[in-house]
């Protein structure tokens, strides 16, 4: 039966996966009080219709960085999605492309920046970066983004420590990947996953590599890097923001804020955006819920910034609640890899499909035509599920 929603093709995903690698993409972090967060306060989130209003035609069309695109969605920065499909990186690209729709390549990505953009031309890409305490290094890869085209560069400022990722640890999945018997037999159970990604990347360019790492340090994702350079730096202070500003001729995008004051300062050092995320629940396990402090974040810095936020959307109505709590456009990460995990480039483009057409849906039932003019007007908080989740 084809896939209705966005649980349907994570349900494809769990069984055509090895276990350990649908579970890197798919859990939270220690207890996943975050990830059951992320759920229970958008169900918090009542939408508010308005009944006799003519919704013959919806226009889901936004401007982000005054760049006009079809969806207010892009395509999150996803570590390894060359790991769940063949090209996995090439696929949500040209997904992204015929949606209409921006593509933030990872810093971790298996297929490069230089490879994603000549194997779909045209598509909107930007770029995520983790800085490297090799700063040297660090800018290298910049003037590879630079080189590229690349106008929007988003640094990933919520990732000071390795996340505590239990369920990892208990499938004996890791980065670098260990060969173990335990890894081997769940492989081993899944033979399609085995013969259509791993075996056609040792086939062609032998095991799997992080892209963008520099040759001289580049290693399989079966070993640890032999130095320092390239581990992500703790060090990372508001003054490298400003130096990053200065440094980077583009948009410059801070994601992972959950705090007002943090929203302000990124603005201060001349971010031109910033992304309210806790990670999708994958880093720190006590990190309230992005929809939760959207409002006041948009409310003070909505008109001189672009806020975009992500984490926990499933449904074309989560969509709508982060849209009406200020969000110019929304990233979605997740979903989009349980459709390529599924089905490749095709199960990204009906993923997005799929989320379109909620989206639509829920404007009509909502009486509003136009996604750009959701607002707090549109938002009742369920006290009941409000006081669950507390």
């Amino acid at each position: 039966m084809r896939p209705l929603n966005v649980s349907d093709y994570r349900e494809l995903a769990r069984r055509r996966l090895p276990r350990g690698v649908f579970e890197y993409v798919d859990r939270g972090t220690e207890d996943e009080v975050a990830m059951r967060a992320l759920r229970d306060s958008l169900d918090a989130l009542k939408l508010v219709p308005k009944v006799l209003a003519d919704v013959a035609s919806i226009d889901l069309s936004t401007q982000v960085f005054g760049k006009a695109q079809a969806l207010p969605v892009i395509v999150a920065p996803t570590a390894m999605a060359g790991l769940l499909w063949y090209d996995g990186e090439v696929a949500l690209a040209r997904a992204a492309r015929d949606a209409g729709i921006p593509f933030c390549i990872s810093t971790q990505s298996i297929t490069s920046i230089e490879a994603i953009a000549a194997s779909a031309p045209a598509a909107d890409l930007w770029f995520q970066l983790y800085v490297w305490e090799n700063r040297g290094l660090t800018q290298d890869l910049l003037s590879r983004v630079r080189g590229a085209g690349v106008e929007t560069l988003v640094l990933t400022a919520d990732t000071p420590a390795s996340p505590k990722k239990e369920w990892n640890v208990r499938n004996g999945f890791s980065i670098p990947i260990v060969p173990s018997l335990r890894a081997g037999m769940d492989v081993a159970l899944h033979p399609r996953w085995l013969a259509r990604v791993l075996l056609r990347h040792l086939l062609r360019t032998g095991m799997p590599t992080y892209a963008h790492y520099p040759e001289a340090f580049k290693t399989r994702i079966t070993r640890s890097a032999v130095t320092s350079d390239l581990r992500i730096d703790n060090r990372l202070t508001w003054d490298d923001l400003r130096e990053l500003r200065r440094r980077w001729p583009g948009r410059l995008v801070v994601k992972g804020i959950l705090g007002l004051d943090d929203a302000q300062r990124a603005h201060d050092c001349g971010a031109d955006g910033i992304v309210v995320s806790s990670h999708g629940g994958r880093n720190l396990d006590s990190a309230p819920s992005p929809i939760d402090v959207l409002p006041a974040i948009a409310d003070r810095l909505a008109a001189r910034l672009t806020v975009l936020a992500d984490s926990g959307i499933r449904r074309g109505s989560d969509i709508v609640k982060y849209l009406a709590s200020g969000a110019q456009a929304v990233m979605i990460g997740r979903a989009l890899l349980y459709g390529i995990a599924a089905g490749g480039e095709a199960g990204a483009v009906d993923v997005l499909a799929l989320l379109r057409d909620e989206l639509e849906r829920t404007l009509a039932f909502l009486g509003e035509p136009e996604a750009r003019n959701l607002s707090s007007e549109n938002l009742r908080r369920s006290h009941s599920l409000a006081q669950r989740a507390t």
